[in-house]
C-alpha cells in the first residue's frame, strides 16, 4: 500500500507533526510512515502511535515531509526521488527551494516551510512558500499538514528570512522576557516558584487575550494603562530602556543571519 504521507525524520518536529496529524484525524496511523535512523526513537514513536509504520528506509508515498537536519537533506532527497514521491514539504532549516528542487528533480513539487518550536505543543506558527512547479493544490496540501500543529501563513520565499527572524526565533525572545519577569518578581520579594507561575500565566493569558479579543496589541496595552498608574510607570521605564528598539533590532539581526546562512548553504 502506498502511504498517504511519509515523514522523513522522526525527531521533535517530525514527531510533533505526526502527533498533530493523528490527533486531528488527518489520516489513520496506518496511512502515515516515519523514516527514523535511530532505533530507540523508532521504538518510542511506534509505542506512542500504535499502527504507525516506523522504518529506517524511505518508502513509496503520495507526499512527504522532509524533517531532517540540513546536512542530511541531499541524501534524504535522493531517497525520496528514488521512491518517486511526487511532492514534498520541507521544514529543513536554511535549505532554499532551488537546492531542494535540484536534489529532488524536476518532476517533484516542492513547498518550503518555516515552523517554530511551539508546534511541539500544537500552538506553532509556520509560513510556507511554493517552489517553481508547486500548484495551489500543493500549497493547500502543505498547509493542511502544518495546520495540524498551529497557524499557517503563505509568503514568497524571500520573506521566509523575516519569518525566521520573527516567529522562528521569536519564542527565544519571549522566553528571555519571561526569565526577566521571574527575576523581577524575586527581586521585589516574591518566592521564585510564585514568580515563575505568575509570569508564565501572564504571558499565556496575554497571548490568548490578544488572539481571541479581536483587539490589537496597541488597544489592549492602552486599556490596561491608567493615567498616572502603575502600568504607566512600568511602561515608561521600558521605553526609557529602549526595549521596543531592542526587539526591532533582534528581529532584524536574526533575519539578516538567516539570509547569510541561506547564501552559504
Amino acid at each position: 500500500m502506498t502511504l498517504r504521507l511519509l515523514v522523513v525524520g522522526g525527531g521533535k518536529m517530525g514527531g510533533a507533526l505526526v502527533g498533530g496529524l493523528l490527533a486531528r484525524q488527518w489520516a489513520q496511523p496506518s496511512e502515515i510512515g516515519v523514516v527514523e535512523p535511530v532505533i530507540q526513537r523508532r521504538r518510542e514513536l511506534g509505542d506512542r502511535h500504535p499502527g504507525l509504520m516506523v522504518t529506517g528506509e524511505v518508502q513509496a508515498a503520495r507526499g512527504a515531509v522532509l524533517a531532517v537536519k540540513s546536512a542530511d537533506v541531499k541524501e534524504a532527497c535522493a531517497a525520496l526521488a528514488g521512491a518517486r514521491v511526487p511532492r514534498v514539504v520541507s521544514i529543513a532549516a536554511g535549505v532554499p527551494l532551488a537546492r531542494l528542487e535540484e536534489a529532488l528533480g524536476d518532476d517533484v513539487a516542492v513547498v518550503r516551510a518555516m515552523p517554530n518550536t511551539p508546534a511541539l505543543v500544537g500552538c506553532g506558527a509556520a509560513a510556507i512558500a511554493a517552489g517553481s512547479t508547486a500548484t495551489d493544490d500543493d500549497l493547500a496540501w502543505a498547509d493542511s499538514i502544518l495546520a495540524a500543529v498551529g497557524l499557517v501563513v503563505r509568503v514568497d520565499e524571500p520573506l521566509l528570512d523575516a519569518v525566521t527572524g520573527l516567529s522562528g526565533s521569536g519564542p527565544a525572545y519571549v522566553f528571555l522576557v519571561v526569565e526577566a519577569l521571574i527575576e523581577a518578581g524575586v527581586l521585589n520579594g516574591l518566592p521564585r516558584e510564585v514568580s515563575r507561575a505568575l509570569a508564565t500565566q501572564t504571558v499565556l493569558g496575554s497571548a490568548r487575550l490578544l488572539a481571541e479579543s479581536g483587539q490589537g496589541a496597541e488597544e489592549l496595552r492602552a486599556a490596561v494603562t491608567s493615567p498616572g498608574g502603575t502600568t504607566a510607570a512600568g511602561l515608561r521605564a521600558l521605553e526609557a530602556s529602549a526595549v521596543r528598539s531592542a526587539l526591532l533590532e533582534a528581529v532584524s539581526a536574526a533575519t539578516e543571519r538567516s539570509r547569510q546562512l541561506g547564501r552559504s548553504g
